[in-house]
């Protein structure tokens, strides 16, 4: 048995709905599977989330309060008054950015950027940044991907005669900021058709409206920030991203290309797997450890040179990055275990004096993935008595909803259900821990703290061809609310299994249902290996590819999950470093069984391992279900372990059958061996065994232990007497059976039970424990 790593969310098929849409679309059962499982359940709704092409974006004046931006901008270029385009530093905010600033330059504005400094002046518009807009003589400033939050300094705006519009995407709290205008889908006041934009979507709106047209050659850049912020990729940002990556396959910025390059990336296999992996990141990595401006110069510049150094620079930024992220993850983690163990934290709250700030959403992000619980990460100014934190979630806890209760202690607060990003006081830190962990207390459940994973279709071996998996590339560009497809095969044999890797910390693996195999690959599931036996079935959940090697393709899985469910049999019966296979099994599950008193010290089993063994004598009633079984040796009788097996159920059964003494390939006499021996002794009469018996096995071509049991043997039954070594005729025994010997049933109960355990094939051995096994033990996800 071998449980997953999550729990899977397998979707129900509506095989007639499938049906249908195969017929009519013209494409497999498991595309049309995935089209239905996915709401899009109608020829017109499926044709047009994959048919992206011809689609025309929404009308950028349906947004509240565009009229009100244009015409400002328009009075500004007519009135030659500067603008200033007030940017963030993650990836959308650079991209968001670039594409206002475009084009307010191809109208004609007089305009620059800003993008504040994380480390110096934190997240979003600030006090001293308008006030020195205003020195600078900017007359407008257009906040993008952020300023929904600015209340105080819209207010400063004010003051200083500064019309201030707010293009934003993220949450807007109870109150909006008094500015100019406020372009904001998610607005309640606003009849937009669709409010999931990026905020690089809401200011290719901006820039759609501005230029009156389409603004197709931004699309690339609008992919970037769509893509990397991690929005829904549906509706109109699907369109975003599937044309984005489509112009950037054939992109002429000089800077994007220079970056790519960087990446090992060729134009032509762009997918958003390169924005989410390559671009972004890199992106990312200028704003998380320094000022953001030469991402956004790299967008935008159109000097070769210039590009090919500022992506060296990226670069650079990106590897620092890399490093960092690893050391604070480190830091973390160990907090974690030592002072906040999940365990006793419904949510986990961890703050470093020294950690870079830049990259504490990373950390966040990487200990949910480790513990699984709602986490915030903050970074320490000792100096200012503040703490500057980001926060990830997990599905069922909504950070937004939970973190806006908590705004008396949050002076600065924005995000979404799944992240946010916040600054308090040191001193309220410990307070906002308490009251996070009874939020989470309260609203999780055992069963929140175990991830979930959507399986999008259920499927055989023989389905999965080039042609589904070509197919399967009409849904992308894959993202949230439109992830990768997740499916999973049931019932499937390992044909094959091998470690792969430097480290052994992959795993290779061919499965076979009904005659037809499959590649499968897990990157990081190498220690899977030791968890499934041969023959095992198992149940395989990934996402499908095409594996390119040397012209020949041919279809594979990425393994995400997988699972054993049903009961294990190990067969460690040829193992000679025995202390170490076992010192590898889960002690929280190693139960150890031996039916001799003096196996523990004939194996030398280490004494760490020692208080999970259990002495089996008589009929013993274990609490073993569940749980890992090692049966050291082989038992007393047959019915001893069929009766503990009986009466519980394990998970797995580790079999040793460890074995001081082998019975089965010693001579067991025949009656001709006993009849001469006898004969022997009639001819002879009495005799010292202990001298001549190496003789007599030896004329005979017998061992000396086969003379020993044949004597013993006559002396159970009262043939002959044996005194002081002497062997003699007992001429007055009467005549009994073998089978009376204690000595000869205990022989041939010996020989039964190591050819019944100890030399069985593993196929045999198998079919036994399954015979004895009456309660059988299953997982399910």
């Amino acid at each position: 048995m071998l449980a997953s790593k999550s729990r899977w969310n397998v979707r129900e098929p509506n095989k007639e709905l499938i049906e249908q849409l195969a017929e009519s679309m013209g494409v497999a059962p498991l595309i049309a599977s995935l089209l239905v499982n996915r709401g899009l359940d109608t020829i017109e709704n499926a044709k047009e989330f994959l048919y992206t092409e011809d689609q025309e974006f929404h009308d950028p004046f349906l947004m509240e309060d565009m009229d009100k931006l244009v015409d400002r901008v328009k009075l500004a270029v007519e009135n030659d008054e500067k603008i200033l385009v007030f940017g963030d530093y993650d990836a959308d905010g650079v991209s968001s950015t670039t594409v206002l600033v475009t084009a307010l330059r191809e109208i004609g504005a007089n305009v620059d950027f800003y993008i504040p400094n994380r480390f110096t002046e934190g997240y979003g518009p600030n006090e001293n940044a308008f006030r020195q807009a205003k020195e600078n003589g900017y007359a407008v400033i257009i906040t993008v991907d952020t300023g929904i939050s600015a209340l105080h300094e819209a207010k400063v705006a004010k003051e200083l005669e500064i019309d201030l519009i707010i293009t934003d995407h993220h949450e807007p709290g109870p109150e909006l900021p008094d500015a100019f205008a406020i372009v904001h889908p998610k607005k309640e006041t606003c009849s937009y058709p669709f409010d999931d934009l990026a905020g690089v979507g809401v200011a290719y709106k901006v820039a759609h409206a501005l230029l009156g047209k389409n603004p197709e050659h931004l699309l690339e850049v609008a992919a970037i920030g769509t893509i990397a912020d991690l929005v829904p990729l549906v509706g109109e940002n699907r369109l975003l991203a599937s044309k984005g990556i489509k112009k950037m396959k054939q992109t002429t910025r000089v800077g994007l290309k220079a970056l790519l390059q960087k990446c090992g990336v060729e134009l032509h296999t762009i997918t958003e797997e390169t924005v989410g992996f390559s671009i972004g990141p890199r992106i990312n990595a200028v704003g998380r450890l320094d000022n953001a401006d030469p991402a956004v110069h790299l967008l935008m510049t159109e000097d070769v040179e210039e590009a090919k150094m500022l992506a060296e620079e990226m670069e650079s930024y990106n590897k620092e990055r890399q490093q960092i992220v690893t050391k604070i993850t480190e830091e973390a983690i160990k907090q974690v275990e030592e002072k906040y163990p999940p365990k006793d934290n419904s949510f986990i709250i961890v703050e470093g004096h020294d950690w870079n700030a830049g990259v504490i959403g990373i950390v966040a992000s990487r200990l949910v993935d480790r513990f699984y619980r709602p986490t915030i990460v903050l970074s320490l100014d000792e100096e200012k008595g503040q703490a500057k934190g980001s926060a990830r979630s997990i599905a069922g806890f909504d950070l937004f909803e939970n973190l806006s209760e908590c705004r008396d202690i949050l002076p600065h607060f924005g995000g979404h259900p799944m992240a946010a990003g916040m600054t308090l006081n040191i001193k309220d830190v410990e307070e906002l821990r308490q009251r996070m962990n009874q939020k989470a207390a309260q609203k999780l459940t055992e069963e929140d703290y175990t991830p979930i994973t959507d399986v999008d279709i259920e499927c055989r071996v023989d389905e999965v061809t080039l042609e589904t998996i070509e197919q399967l590339e009409m849904l992308s560009p894959f993202g949230v609310a439109n992830p990768k497809p997740k499916v999973l095969v049931k019932g499937v044999l390992p044909q094959q299994i091998r470690q792969i890797g430097n480290k052994s910390n992959h795993l290779k693996l061919v499965i076979e249902q009904e005659g037809s195999s499959l590649d499968c690959v897990g990157f990081g599931f190498g220690e899977t290996y030791h968890h499934i036996s041969p023959g095992a079935s198992l149940d395989v959940l990934g996402e499908l590819s095409i594996n390119e090697w040397n012209n020949f393709r041919k279809p594979q899985v990425f393994l995400k999950d997988i699972r054993v469910p049903e009961w294990q049999l190990f067969d460690i019966r040829s193992i000679k470093q025995l202390n170490q296979t076992l010192a590898g099994i889960d002690r929280e599950k190693l139960h150890i069984l031996y039916f001799n008193e003096k196996t523990l010290d004939d194996v030398m089993l280490q004494d760490d391992l020692r208080p999970y063994a259990t002495l089996v004598q008589g009929e013993a009633a274990l609490d073993i279900t569940g749980k890992y079984i090692v049966i050291l040796d082989i038992p007393t009788e047959e019915a001893v372990l069929s009766n503990i097996l009986q009466s519980a159920a394990p998970e797995r059964i580790y079999a040793s059958f460890y074995q001081k003494e082998n019975h089965f390939f010693s001579t067991i006499p025949t009656r001709e061996h006993f009849k001469w021996f006898y004969g022997l002794l009639a001819k002879k009469g009495s005799f010292d065994l202990s001298k001549h018996a190496e003789d007599i096995a030896k004329h005979r071509g017998w061992s000396k232990e086969t003379v020993d049991f044949i004597s013993q043997v006559f002396f159970d039954l009262e043939f002959v007497t044996i005194d002081k070594g002497f062997i003699a005729l007992n001429h007055a025994a009467k005549k009994r059976d073998f089978e009376e010997s204690q000595t000869y049933r205990k022989k041939q109960q010996q020989v039964m039970l190591e050819n019944l355990f100890l030399y069985s094939s593993y196929k045999q051995l198998k079919a036994w424990f399954d015979q004895h096994l009456t309660k059988q033990c299953t997982v399910h996800s």
